[in-house]
C-alpha cells in the first residue's frame, strides 16, 4: 500500500509521557485526567529538545508549526512541554477526541494485575488480543482516525501528540502499512515511551528514540 500524501508537510508524532496510571499499572483508555509523572515530564523534555534541534537544523520558524493533540490532559501536558522547547504557542493547539487512546470500556481504570488473565496481550508486539467489554478494537481506532485524516488539509508542518495504541494505528495509516494479519488494519511498530517520529508523504523517520516502556493503554 502507498502512504497518505501530506503535501510535503511533516507530521511530528509522539505519544504522551509516562503517567501516574502507567507507573501504577492501571489501564487508562479514554480516561481524561491521568497526570504525567516526573519521568513523564522528563520524557516530554527529551522529545522537545530533540524536536527543537531538528527544527533548528531545518530552519523552521515556530509560526509555521501547527499543534495538535488528543483532548486528554496527559497529551496536552506533553504538548505544552514540547511547545515550550520549540517556541510555539500552546494556546493555539487544536485538540480532538478522535485522537484519544483505545477505549477500554469496563476495564478503564482497572489495575492490569486485577484482570486475572482476562486481557490477553501479544507481548512480542505489545498489542491487545482481547477486546475489553464495552471497549474498542483496532478497527474502531482506525475508523475514527480515518475520519480525522479525511478532514486534514496538511498545509503546515505539525506536532501531534496522541497515545500508544492510537499513534501506532495512525502511523500505520499514514505510511500505508499492510493490514495486520490478526487485527485487519495497519499498525506500525511499537516505540518506547518518549520517542518522536517524523512522517512526510508516507515515509517515517525516528527523530528521537525514548527510553521508556512499550505501549500501555
Amino acid at each position: 500500500m502507498s502512504g497518505i500524501s501530506t503535501n510535503g508537510k511533516r507530521l511530528y508524532i509522539a505519544r504522551h509521557g509516562e503517567t501516574i496510571f502507567n507507573l501504577a499499572g492501571r489501564i487508562q483508555g479514554e480516561h481524561a485526567h491521568t497526570p504525567l509523572t516526573r519521568t513523564g515530564f522528563a520524557q516530554a523534555d527529551g522529545m522537545g529538545r530533540a524536536l527543537a534541534l531538528h527544527l533548528g537544523q531545518r530552519g523552521l520558524d515556530e509560526s509555521e508549526l501547527d499543534l495538535i493533540a488528543s483532548d486528554t490532559d496527559r497529551a496536552l501536558q506533553t504538548l505544552s512541554v514540547i511547545s515550550e522547547h520549540v517556541g510555539a504557542d500552546w494556546h493555539q493547539a487544536i485538540s480532538d477526541a478522535r485522537l484519544q487512546e483505545i477505549d477500554m470500556g469496563e476495564w478503564g481504570g482497572v489495575y492490569y494485575r486485577d484482570l486475572g488473565g482476562k486481557l490477553v496481550i501479544d507481548e512480542e508486539e505489545r498489542l491487545f488480543v482481547t477486546v475489553a467489554p464495552g471497549g474498542e478494537d483496532y478497527r474502531d481506532i482506525a475508523k475514527r482516525l480515518e475520519d480525522w485524516l479525511a478532514e486534514q488539509n496538511f498545509t503546515r508542518d505539525a506536532v501531534l501528540i496522541s497515545h500508544g495504541m492510537t499513534s501506532r494505528v495512525l502511523r500505520g495509516l499514514l505510511v500505508g502499512a499492510d493490514p495486520h494479519p490478526r487485527f485487519g488494519v495497519p499498525i506500525a511498530e511499537g516505540l518506547p515511551q518518549g520517542s518522536i517520529v517524523q512522517i512526510c508523504d508516507g515515509l517515517e523517520d525516528v527523530i528521537h528514540l525514548g527510553g521508556g516502556e512499550g505501549e500501555k493503554a
